[in-house]
């Protein structure tokens, strides 16, 4: 097994030790579990009848935002670690 240092631009180094980070990562398991149930809620009528205007684009925007956050911090890693492989 090999070790390897990645260097992430600094700006990712900041959020992840903001409380944005903290935000994100609480947000983490709602738009796993309970933002695709309300969603499907919503749409069947159940879940706050009248505010389906309000519940449905909140749950999309929490499972978009919360994935692309991490998908692109990932890319980040993922840059650097290729940019690694290439010196080599």
């Amino acid at each position: 097994m090999e070790t390897v240092t990645v260097e992430v631009n600094a700006k990712w180094v900041r959020i992840v030790n903001s409380p944005l980070y903290w935000i994100v990562a609480a947000l983490q398991g709602v738009a796993i579990t309970f933002a695709p149930l309300f969603l499907y809620w919503s749409g069947s009528g159940k879940y706050f009848p009248g505010w389906e205007w309000l519940v449905v684009p909140s749950c999309f925007a929490t499972i978009y935002l919360v994935g692309m956050f991490y998908v692109l911090l990932g890319n980040a890693v993922v840059r650097e670690l290729r940019k690694k492989k290439l010196a080599n």
